[in-house]
């Protein structure tokens, strides 16, 4: 190891020399000075201007401007790359690709996919958009047929008092004939036969159980029979009370009415379920009756004193209520 003319190693701080210590002491005070007279708030202060002095230069405007318009030349050529043919083709066939398709179905078959369908589907508001849809095209396919049957009322009306020679009608009524009646009980009946499929079907498979036999009796059809005719006559009198319409009715946009009303009663609604097994099995002369009376009325009409008239506003789909923009009036002059 080498050793210096001094005798100590190089690269080995010595002790300091008095006059490196002087300048020390001497610069720390000018430290302290300088802090207590504010000198150090000046030279900042005076530093702080000359670089303010200096961006406003017309040199420094001059090197700014030119960074911009440089940046914007690359930014416009960078954009006309991005939106060239060739960059559009290039983009437009790796999405055709099979890897982009394998990309696919691996995305759309991942556990993170299904659970994101599976929770847009099981929304509210989904179910809610879905369920006025449904019933909004129900409530137009009632409509256009609720239009079909009553010219189809018209004519038969025509052609029976034709037949009868009696004056045709010349007035329009707000009256529903008895085609739009026939198409609202055959949709209602519907439903109950639906309804009453479900119960036999259950009932056959309970009652033999229970009873221990092969199948229904004779006595066991008869009483299931006059049972659904009660419970179907139940279903009836019960709508017709309440809303005044039964399903098929709501369905074609027709109701009973009662001096005004829609709400003709639990009384009045018996006394009419009571007189439609009198219209139907008087060979159908009740029913017969709505074509040859003003009011289209038959005999269970008026011996519960009810009308069966349209809707004046009929509930149309959730679209369908939306009106055109009024035309502008024309200017006055």
């Amino acid at each position: 190891m080498s050793v210096d003319g001094g005798g100590r190693m190089p690269g080995r701080r010595g002790p300091r020399s008095p006059a490196a210590r002087v300048l020390g002491v001497g610069a720390r005070g000018a430290e302290r000075l300088a802090g207590a007279t504010g000198v150090d708030k000046a030279i900042e202060d005076a530093a702080e201007e000359a670089i303010v002095r200096a961006l406003r230069s017309p040199a420094v405007e001059r090197a700014i401007v030119r960074v911009i318009v440089e940046g914007n030349v690359v930014g416009r050529a960078v954009e006309e790359s991005v939106t060239s043919d060739q960059v559009v083709e290039a983009i437009v066939t790796a999405l055709d690709s099979e890897t982009a398709d394998r990309v696919w179905e691996e995305i759309l078959a991942s556990p993170k996919a299904q659970m994101l369908v599976e929770r847009i589907a099981g929304a509210p508001e989904v179910r809610a958009a879905i369920a006025q849809q449904g019933a909004g095209l129900i409530t137009d396919v009632g409509r256009r047929l609720t239009a079909l049957t009553e010219r189809l009322d018209d004519a038969a009306e025509r052609l029976v008092r034709r037949v009868l020679k009696r004056s045709a009608r010349e007035e329009e009524t707000n009256q529903v004939g008895l085609v739009t009646r026939a198409l609202a009980g055959v949709v209602d009946l519907a439903l109950l036969g639906a309804l009453f499929s479900i119960a036999s079907g259950l009932l056959a498979a309970i009652v033999p159980a229970l009873g221990g036999g092969d199948g229904f009796s004779i006595w066991a059809v008869l009483s299931f029979g006059v049972v659904g005719f009660l419970i179907g006559g139940a279903i009836f009198v019960m709508f017709w009370a309440l809303v005044g319409q039964t399903p098929g009715m709501r369905f074609l946009s027709i109701h009973l009415d009662a001096g005004g009303t829609q709400e003709i009663g639990f009384r009045r609604a018996v006394r009419r379920i009571v007189a439609i097994p009198v219209s139907l099995l008087a060979a159908g002369l009740g029913f017969f009756a709505i074509l040859v009376s003003p009011e289209r009325r038959g005999w269970h009409d008026q011996f519960a004193d009810t009308t069966v008239v349209y809707d004046e506003e009929p509930a149309g789909a959730p679209w369908s209520h939306l009106k055109q923009r009024p035309e502008a009036a024309p200017p006055s002059v």
